[in-house]
């Protein structure tokens, strides 16, 4: 009966011993002094202009999160060393930086931090190329700090070229070889594009304002020259204006500010010019309204209600006066053809205007309208490359679900 007592407390008291071992263990862990580390690295920070040291180290697992790493620097081996930088002992992996040291599994286990500056006697200064500086990494806890002993040293230089950015060169060599090789295509033979509506309607509109002897309202939007919509209605209106000029038609532009003004006079003397009457271009009739909003809209309505021309063509970026313009055309009975990238003043314009050009349209309509291969080749060059890119998003989205995301690494852009 004793024998059974006895092996029956020994059974209850292993577990609990076992235990104590554990913990006696993790709290002697806890307790030991962190180890500063040994297999530190350092070399020039890649793919930067210089001024920058890395420093890498594997990272120690058995360290508290409490601790700090602490990066001296000095300017000679033998010091005096002062710290430049401290790194908590959970942050600043590799792998979260993926622009200086690619993907990999192991990056999860290394720590790593670029020095930028020298901490000197006089307090922190640039660091200077060419120059070698030494380096020690410490690690601090709560029981103090202790000096790592392996001392490194680096120098810092300019990088001619950016690795990191190899895939943005890549594609831009591929998109422009696949426009210069359309570019070559158009000029041998005739490019095919899809039809527009709204500018198949454009010899319509102006040949009825010719008709009636009314002019024709050209209306930029509220965008400057900087803008891209704004860009591809000045291209626009050099087309409208040359055969406004052969129809010899009044054409009245609108501009929102004096830049876009000048660059619309230009424009349309040129056409003129090359459609050979360039004694029928009146500057005045290229003007500036406003260069506020409302205040634009409503001088154009006025100029809509007074003069009534036959036809309205309104091009560029477009904000809520848009609906203003397009309703008070209507009730003109003016035939309006409208061209916007912006989305959200599109449906104004589909419901009100007879023809809309609808988003990227007003970038081709310039090509669309001339017809000469250099634009042409441009435009189809341009669609080959959004198929690429479309391509490449259906198979890098395929194999991401299958866990293999190499192909978004490759046009991550850094």
């Amino acid at each position: 009966m004793r024998a059974k007592n006895w092996l029956s407390a020994f059974v209850l008291a292993w577990p609990l011993a076992s235990a104590a071992e554990n913990a006696a263990q993790g709290l002697g862990a806890l307790l030991a002094p962190p180890v500063p580390p040994i297999e530190v690295q350092a070399f020039d920070t890649p793919n930067d202009d210089g001024g920058s040291i890395t420093l890498t180290w594997p990272r120690d697992r058995q360290v508290s999160e409490n601790a700090i790493y602490q990066v001296a620097i000095a300017d000679a081996p033998s010091g005096p060393f002062r710290v430049a930088v401290e790194v908590a002992a959970t942050e600043n992996l590799m792998s979260e930086a993926p622009a200086l040291f690619g993907h990999g599994a192991d990056l999860e286990n290394r720590h790593y931090v670029n020095v930028e500056q020298f901490a000197g006697a006089g307090g922190k200064t640039p660091l200077e190329d060419g120059k070698t500086y030494y380096f020690h990494v410490d690690v601090r806890s709560a029981g103090g700090a202790i000096r790592g002993k392996v001392i490194v040293n680096a120098e810092s230089a300019g990088n001619f070229f950016n690795r990191a950015k190899t895939n943005n060169l890549v594609l831009c060599l591929v998109f422009s070889g696949l426009i210069m090789g359309y570019i070559g295509i158009a000029r041998r033979r005739e490019l095919k594009i899809r039809r527009i509506a709204g500018l198949e309607a454009l010899d319509e509109a102006l040949g009825r304002a010719t008709e009636m002897g009314k002019p024709v309202l050209f209306i930029h939007g509220l965008r400057g020259m900087d803008s891209i919509s704004t860009i591809a209605a000045v291209n626009i209106l050099g087309r409208v204006a040359r055969r406004t000029a052969e129809f010899e038609t009044a054409l009245r532009v609108v501009a929102p500010d004096p830049v876009v003004m000048s660059v619309s006079q230009e424009t349309m003397k040129a056409s003129y010019v090359e459609a050979g009457r360039p004694h029928d271009f009146n500057p005045e009739h290229v003007f500036v309204a406003s260069t506020e909003q409302f205040s634009y809209a409503a001088a154009v309505e006025g100029i809509m209600v007074r003069d009534r021309p036959a036809a309205h063509l309104m091009m560029g970026y477009f904000y809520a006066e848009s609906l203003l313009l397009a309703e008070t055309g209507s009730t003109i009975g003016a035939i309006q053809i409208a061209g916007t990238d912006a989305f959200t003043q599109l449906p104004f314009f589909i419901t009100t205007c007879d023809y809309t050009l609808l988003g990227e349209e007003l970038y081709a309509a310039s090509a669309y309208l001339s017809g000469e291969p250099r634009m042409l080749g441009t435009l189809k060059g341009q669609d080959m490359g959004k198929a690429i890119i479309l391509a490449v998003l259906v198979v890098g989205t395929i194999l991401a679900t299958w866990g293999m995301p190499q192909l978004t690494h490759v046009f991550t852009p850094y």
